[in-house]
């Protein structure tokens, strides 16, 4: 049955539980989520049936406070960027406020889930959770270059990336953050398919570049890796220019975090 505007079929929501935070404003959330807390409600906890087989989850909230008469916005991570249609950005305001965001589950305790990164704020209405599979990936997609204004946003964004796939804090994934953000300033988008990365030394290194990069070592070629004891390098190349980087003897773990400006030496090619 065809649905036409304004005379399609009714739709029926109705929460199966509701999220618990200390964030009580949607302008505090942090831009990369929060700890929170699920509650599922009592007729709906045979659902959590084994749960704890799974790391984490898409949960759908109905943002109750939202703007549901906004179509087109710039986005709220940066002032300078042109317009989009709303379902062209992750934006809260949108004509079914209907969020989805993918959460780490830390642990079950009965009724409660406990998560990471979840961007609602105490109260909100869950409408539904599901797993997040093996197949939901899309190793390297093509979205527009939606840039976050400030700084810090940036790096914590690249941070949270370069953990989701490396999979742990070390010297490598600390030094790819860092020189991500130099080359994010340098050439632009770090995704960009006609942006080269040839990697020597370090696999940790390697590793969270090649998940920062989206770069893939066919279809197209842009990523290449080799194995060194020696000092790190890293040469990225867009076009007729090149920027190599080496990093510094000695640096360790508290330096990457703590002397980011003085972390590698450079070299235009």
């Amino acid at each position: 049955m065809a649905l036409v505007e304004n005379h399609a079929l009714p739709v029926t929501l109705k929460p199966i539980g509701v999220v618990e935070s200390s964030m009580k404003s949607t302008g505090a959330i942090p831009y990369t989520g929060n700890w929170a807390k699920v509650r599922v409600f009592p007729a709906y906890l045979p659902a959590m049936h084994r749960m704890t087989e799974h790391s984490h989850f898409w949960i759908l909230c109905w943002f109750h406070e939202a703007d549901r008469s906004l179509l087109r916005k710039i986005p709220g991570v940066n002032p300078h960027l042109p317009e989009y249609g709303v379902f062209g950005l992750r934006a809260a305001q949108r004509p079914n406020p209907i969020g989805l965001t993918l959460v780490d589950l830390e642990k079950v305790e009965g009724d409660m889930l406990y998560v990471s990164g979840l961007d609602a704020v105490d109260g909100t209405p869950v409408l539904d959770i599901k797993p997040y599979f093996e197949s939901d990936i899309v190793f390297s997609p093509k979205p527009p270059h939606i840039r976050t204004a400030k700084y810090h946003l940036r790096e914590r964004d690249f941070h949270k990336q370069a953990l989701a796939h490396h999979g742990e804090e070390c010297l490598g994934l600390e030094l790819g953050v860092q020189m991500a953000l130099i080359i994010d300033t340098c050439f632009g988008k770090i995704q960009a398919p006609d942006l080269q990365v040839t990697v020597t030394g370090d696999p940790c290194l390697a590793d969270v570049l090649q998940g920062l990069t989206r770069a893939r070592l066919a279809n197209p070629a842009r990523f290449c890796y080799r194995e060194s004891t020696g000092a790190a390098t890293v040469t990225w190349q867009k076009d007729d220019k090149a920027v190599k980087f080496r990093v510094r003897p000695g640096v360790d773990l508290t330096a990457a975090r703590e002397a980011a400006d003085d972390l590698f030496d450079f070299e235009v090619l």
